[in-house]
């Protein structure tokens, strides 16, 4: 054993504890727990431990800390904590929840509604979800906006509403706003909308057919149609996710399929007996054995945010099962079963979780295969130096001289990486001039790269012709960066009808790339997949310019709206904004809220609410 480790060891408590490798610039690349801190390290050191990363301690490992705790428990909650503070370059990093959906509903106020929201706050109200994709949240939104009659306008709007929307006349809203409203009716419509979220469906049929027979009795048959339709729509939800032989049980069921250090986690959840959701987890360089990784990836997805069930089955026996149970039924607030089933129903469910996980690491695996195929035929068709890993796309969004704006959309290995996306007001261009506005984007974009705080691109992708691309060469050129290979994509167009070809549709022109130097535009066959990633990142590019310009219309649009209010003048519109920080957020105040700003009165903030309501 190496004399540095060695030393390291002496010093080390044979306790339960958490220990912290770093490299050797004093920066922790994993974090790990244990039992007896020296048994753990010592198999680190004398090469018993055969994981990948072990093997690059000698010429990574500078220190070594190591902190002692009670019992494992503690040691594994610690863990857990210091790996989401710091991140560790060999530790799992669960992706962020934020791109997820929850429904949320606030039954403690008069007219509850159900509203689509990011994150989820134990405030009060109840939520729903994770929901994993935008198909599954419109279909139970479509559900409920259908057959339970809640409101789906914003406080404000309900305030001040004088007259019925069309939710009204469609007879998917009692109309609150406007109309006297059995409150104890409408309540109980809330709890049966409750009832479906919650997974138990079964409940909410046999509510609804009582209330069905209860309409027929009383010859309101109208009333008894729509209670039949409401059944027929929430038995075919539970038809689609009921799950044969299974048990009327919350559960979630982990499947799990490896390939050297990829790692695909498939989830799924079950509740009363029915599929509800899945969900897919995909990490890359995990050197960790799966009997470690699963349950520190078991700890950080049921950290808050997720629902715990009573029961979670797993396909292996997982290290520290009795307190990772512990902390789990804790953070739910009742008992919660950690299984890995060797035989019947479950064991079956364990199987179909991993049968998932091996096919979805199949389809990403071919998905990317053909990203490579496609980035690989476009460097051929457009004589690229190099495979375009890191293409980026611009494009420039304006009308006339009001909010004057450009993107940049970032696509790598042939998908998008929206983290990378950046937008440009245009600062320094007096009218519409689309040409020196790209000119302004391309140069604020290169001289970050130059900085040094943005890779440089493999390919860059303008919107137009020849004429565009020949002028934002020359402007790279006088930058310094004529090593950039830029391409410009032209739209195709209609053809002209030729000469004795009356009364014949012409069709329109290819889709044409030109190429700095080259005379002749290059044309990308229909149907290809090097014009189908092209025409991706010209239409992204697009669509976040224009959606980045009419954000940026309709602050200008309420800001303006403030401005007409009567008794707001500079210096209070200043002081809501520095309090709210956006109009949006003024509008979504209550009145208490706004007349806690210096200089507005009650009544002013009243005034204020309904003038920003008038313009939902």
């Amino acid at each position: 054993m190496d004399e540095r480790f060695q030393k390291i060891l002496d010093r080390t408590p044979s306790e339960p504890g958490v220990y912290l490798l770093k490299n050797q610039k004093k920066k922790l690349v994993y974090v790990g727990k244990a039992k007896n801190l020296k048994v753990r390290l010592r198999s680190y050191f004398d090469g018993t431990d055969s994981r990948p990363f072990v093997r690059r301690l000698s010429r990574l490992l500078g220190d070594v800390e190591t902190i002692i705790t009670r019992n494992e428990k503690e040691a594994l909650l610690l863990e857990n904590r210091l790996i989401k503070a710091h991140q560790p370059r060999f530790n799992i990093r669960l992706r962020d929840d934020k791109e997820y959906l929850w429904l949320r509903v606030d039954v403690r106020v008069d007219w509850p509604r159900v509203v689509v929201i990011r994150r989820p706050q134990q405030d009060g109200p109840l939520h729903f979800g994770p929901y994993h994709s935008a198909s599954a949240i419109r279909q139970t939104l479509r559900i409920l906006n259908r057959y339970f009659g809640l409101r789906t306008c914003s406080d404000a709007v309900l305030k001040n509403r004088s007259r019925p929307c069309l939710q009204y006349q469609i007879k998917r809203c009692p109309g609150p706003c406007v109309f006297p409203v059995d409150r104890a009716a409408y309540h109980q419509h809330v709890l049966e909308a409750v009832l479906f979220l919650q997974g138990k469906e079964r409940e909410l049929v046999d509510v609804l057919r009582t209330r069905m027979e209860g309409a027929a009795e009383q010859l309101d048959f109208e009333l008894a149609a729509h209670y039949r339709d409401q059944i027929r729509d929430v038995e075919r939800s539970l038809e689609r996710q009921q799950i044969e032989g299974a048990d009327p049980v919350d559960r979630d069921v982990i499947g799990l399929y490896r390939q050297g250090d990829s790692i695909l986690v498939e989830l799924l959840m079950i509740r009363q007996g029915a599929m509800a959701d899945t969900r897919r987890l995909h990490y890359s360089d995990q050197d960790l054995p799966d009997e470690e990784f699963l349950p520190s990836l078991l700890l950080q997805y049921y950290d808050g945010e997720v629902e715990i069930p009573p029961e979670i089955l797993v396909p292996i026996p997982v290290e520290s099962v009795g307190p990772l149970g512990e902390i789990l039924s804790e953070r739910r607030q009742g008992k919660v079963s950690l299984a890995c089933p060797q035989r019947g129903f479950c064991r079956a469910l364990v199987a179909t979780a991993n049968r998932n996980a091996e096919q979805a690491f199949k389809e990403m695996v071919d998905a990317t295969e053909h990203s490579e195929e496609s980035l690989e035929k476009l460097q051929k068709r457009l004589h690229l130096p190099l495979v375009p890993r890191r293409i980026e796309g611009f494009d420039i969004s304006n009308l006339g001289e009001t909010a004057k704006v450009g993107s940049m959309v970032v696509f790598q290995n042939g998908e998008p990486e929206r983290s990378s996306y950046r937008t440009f007001r245009i600062k320094s261009v007096a009218g519409q001039d689309d040409f020196a506005s790209l000119v302004e984007v391309l140069t604020r974009r290169i001289k970050r790269s130059q900085r040094g705080l943005e890779p440089w691109p493999d390919l860059m992708v303008i919107d137009g012709g020849k004429g565009q691309l020949n002028g934002v060469v020359r402007a790279i050129d006088q930058l310094g960066a004529g090593h950039l290979e830029v391409v410009s994509l032209a739209k195709s167009r209609p053809e002209e009808a030729k000469e004795g070809g009356a009364g014949r549709d012409p069709g329109r022109t290819d889709e044409r790339v030109f190429l700095p130097g080259i005379k002749d535009p290059i044309v990308l066959r229909p149907y290809t997949a090097e014009l189908y990633l092209m025409q991706r990142i010209r239409d992204e590019a697009h669509r976040v310019a224009l959606a980045y310009h009419q954000k940026l219309r309709k602050q200008r649009t309420l800001a303006s709206v403030l401005d007409r209010i009567p008794g707001i003048g500079p210096q209070r519109r200043n002081a809501l904004l520095k309090q709210f920080g956006s109009v949006g957020r003024i509008r979504r105040a209550t009145p208490e809220q706004l007349a806690d700003v210096e200089g507005i009165s009650p009544t002013l903030a009243l005034r204020i609410q309904q003038a920003l309501g008038e313009e939902d």
